[in-house]
């Protein structure tokens, strides 16, 4: 195979599959091929692809189209979630050449003998048993924030989830690793760092290939607050259960981590949570961010929620809805339910109808509008420290302060990557803060 193959990289999904993906277009260059943007002709075409919204799996045959219109002739190469649970799936999608599971996508160079169209995608998947090893990575998507696995797969069996079939048991980085990967990304001048995984608050399970647990999540925190040259640590998404409160108290007097945690409580009725098979109830969720709002008036806290689940009736959504309606929260991620093949949700009596669905998932978007808006509301008038990215949207330049209030300014590119002390001063009409600089930028 002649170098200099340009690869091109399309990432759906969450924040993990993005570090992946980076890691493994590091392993492409580093076997010589070019990587070049995904909108110009390329000679393969690599999509890792997620398998939690319907939206993905449609967004796949979309991205396999543009590529194919970019160049009929390329070689189209489809990893990660979806790949794992539908491969034969994705194999029959025309113009898919090589469909590679949870083992394999790191090896991708392997597979590459010959980059000839095939008429049929070929599959290599494992049993997601052999799916116990761990391959740390880190993405590098724009100069401002890196994101960093730290953890992958789930021993957790909830009863809506593939991602336990899509990418097998839980299992982490060593410590070593983690501290190294956060030692490199420091070097490039990224200002922050995203702590990512599957199940995060699991971190230390499987690091020697066992169940036994050799570090925990709070030994993880702790020694990369040393890290040196890193700005800012945040914590992605982590379940209620595994954020102890010897963690909060760490995160709230640190020197790096950020005041705004992201966690999962997918419904506020205790009878829908069984059937989810979670491990809390309501009252230990409510827990949680009475300790986050003790140590940390001023944090941000993230939900998700899921609406529509077999069983969930307007009497138990009205549940969620009032519990979530009190909760000191700063804004929702609202995801619809949808069946997935090979879940015992998939099985159970109760289904809500479509437009229910919708219904409820309307009025949890309107509530996670008015609780941002009162968070940001809450802000205004404080000395916050902001962090700038690099994009220019029509004339502005947007950038979010350490409990992750979104701001806004005329664009100014000194202002990229950098941090700076500013007070909140106005809500604008797109829902962005307005700002004034604490003394003069640099």
């Amino acid at each position: 195979m002649k170098n200099k193959n340009k690869v091109a990289f399309y990432t759906l999904g969450c924040k993990l599959n993005f570090s992946e993906t980076s890691t493994i277009a590091r392993n492409f260059q580093d076997e010589g091929f070019e990587r070049v943007d995904f909108e110009e002709v390329a000679d393969i075409y690599v999509i890792n692809t997620c398998s939690v919204t319907d939206n993905a799996d449609k967004q796949f045959k979309q991205v396999v189209r543009k590529a194919m219109k970019l160049n009929p002739d390329a070689f189209v190469a489809a990893v990660g979630c979806y790949a794992q649970l539908k491969p034969e799936e994705l194999a029959a999608v025309d113009g898919v050449d090589l469909v590679l599971g949870a083992t394999e996508k790191f090896k991708i160079t392997d597979y590459l003998n010959d980059l000839s169209k095939n008429n049929y995608g070929e599959v290599h998947s494992c049993e997601i048993q052999e799916a116990d090893f761990y391959v740390g990575s880190y993405s590098i998507g724009d100069r401002t924030r890196a994101f960093l696995k730290v953890q992958d797969g789930c021993d957790y069996k909830c009863t809506y989830c593939t991602i336990p079939l899509a990418r097998g048991i839980s299992r982490s980085d060593t410590l070593e690793n983690v501290l190294k990967n956060a030692y490199e990304i420091a070097q490039q001048d990224i200002k922050e760092i995203v702590l990512t995984g599957v199940n995060i608050g699991d971190y230390g399970k499987g690091e020697f290939g066992n169940k036994k647990h050799e570090h925990t999540f709070l030994e993880l925190v702790q020694k990369l607050d040393l890290v040196e040259g890193i700005e800012r640590l945040r914590i992605s998404s982590i379940e209620p259960n595994l954020l102890k409160n010897e963690t909060i108290e760490f995160v709230s007097g640190s020197r790096t981590f950020v005041p705004h945690f992201h966690i999962p409580l997918q419904s506020g009725s205790n009878d829908i949570l069984k059937l989810m098979k979670r491990r809390y109830m309501r009252e230990l969720y409510a827990e949680r961010v009475a300790k986050i709002r003790e140590v940390m008036p001023h944090a941000c806290i993230g939900v998700d929620v899921i609406v529509g689940f077999p069983g969930e009736t307007d009497a138990h959504f009205l549940e969620t809805y009032h519990f979530l309606n009190e909760l000191d929260i700063s804004y929702l991620h609202v995801f619809t339910y949808s069946e997935r093949d090979n879940t015992e949700a998939a099985e159970m009596p109760g289904v809500v109808a479509a437009n229910v669905r919708a219904k409820r998932s309307k009025m949890l978007r309107g509530l996670s509008v008015k609780k941002r808006r009162a968070f940001y509301e809450s802000q205004l008038g404080s000395n916050r420290t902001v962090l700038f990215e690099g994009e220019n949207k029509q004339g502005y330049i947007h950038g979010f302060t350490e409990n992750y209030v979104k701001v806004k300014a005329p664009w100014n590119p000194e202002l990229v990557n950098t941090l700076h002390e500013v007070t909140l001063t106005r809500i604008d009409d797109d829902g962005c803060v307005r700002f004034e600089f604490v003394g003069v930028p640099a």
